[in-house]
């Protein structure tokens, strides 16, 4: 049986049982070309069809695509520097995991800075008519994390639920996934409360991105280590609930608090630790976007197709 007939066979059986599909089965990337070293990955659809990405850059790199095939580096969110960010950054002008959206008629980019291994991080937000470079305007800071802190303010993630109200879901190690609500008028913070989400006990957890389908909303963050390259062991976890707030818990019932998760995604052959998820709903269903790392230690765009199973819990096609 060839692997690609097997990896059908796994995915239907997989279906069938509500199962997921075991990490050999997993589908490798789909096809992309051109500017594709990205890391960090957050990507929209634009009314004109085609794809904008922002990640982890000098200044919040973007990319553009027409397809969803080729890519091109479409410059930076902020290419005169964000001098607001110095405290936390140190003057490096290299921005993190940023988590952009359209609503309200404008493009909204949350996105972090700090250094590595350091929880003296803030989240701060833009604002865009277009997406394009050098037409962000900063709103403000949204929350931030002080060494004092036993949570880390990075890897943000606007998500609206049912009700209309604006969350952003945030965290890296320390303590794990945290919450705070938002004003939607702003898109700065609403109140004082931080609510958890998904901990591992201080372990790797971290990029949290949270979706609503059907009667659940689903938590996928990254287990394990990111950033080294093909020794890279990060791959993709989710929980759901049918609050926003949580609680969330995995396939068998574990809370995501104590460390529960389901896997959709890991490492297999030359892809090599495939993370920072971000679930984008596209024309022909709900995609995954995420970098990952190949044999020599560079980072890729990997984006492939998302559907439920039987019991409703998410795998790759």
């Amino acid at each position: 049986m060839t692997r690609k007939i097997a990896l059908v066979a796994a995915v239907v059986l997989a279906t069938a049982v509500g199962t997921a599909p075991p990490a050999s089965a997993y589908p490798l990337p789909g096809r992309v070309t051109g500017d594709t070293g990205v890391h960090d990955p957050s990507a929209v659809r634009r009314a004109d069809g085609s794809y904008l990405v922002a990640h982890t850059g000098r200044d919040i790199a973007l990319r553009t695509s027409t397809d969803r095939v080729a890519f091109r580096s479409a410059g930076s969110a902020f290419p005169s520097g964000a001098s607001w960010t110095t405290p936390y950054t140190g003057g490096d002008r290299t921005l993190w995991a940023p988590d952009l959206s359209f609503r309200n008629g404008q493009y909204w980019l949350y996105y972090s800075a700090s250094t590595f291994g350091s929880n003296r991080s803030a989240i701060f937000l833009a604002t865009s008519p277009s997406g394009n470079a050098g037409t962000w305007t900063h709103r403000g800071l949204v929350v931030e994390s002080r060494t004092s802190d036993d949570f880390n303010a990075i890897d943000p993630d606007l998500v609206v639920d049912d009700q209309g109200r604006w969350w952003l879901s945030f965290g890296s190690f320390w303590s794990g996934i945290k919450m705070v609500a938002l004003n939607p008028s702003t898109g700065l913070r609403a109140d004082s409360t931080i609510r958890s989400l998904a901990g591992r006990n201080g372990g790797p957890i971290e990029a949290p991105n949270i979706v609503k389908r059907d009667s659940y909303y689903y938590l996928f963050v990254s287990f394990d280590y990111c950033c080294r390259g093909a020794s890279s062991t990060y791959r993709v976890m989710v929980g759901r609930s049918t609050s926003v707030t949580g609680p969330y818990v995995d396939r068998n019932g574990t809370a995501l608090t104590s460390g529960g998760g389901t896997e959709v995604l890991a490492g297999q052959g030359s892809v090599h630790g495939p993370g920072h998820q971000d679930v984008l709903s596209d024309v022909d269903g709900d995609l995954l976007v995420y970098h990952y790392y190949t044999d020599s230690g560079a980072s890729r765009l990997g984006v492939n197709l998302l559907a439920l199973d039987s019991a409703g819990w998410p795998y790759l096609r």
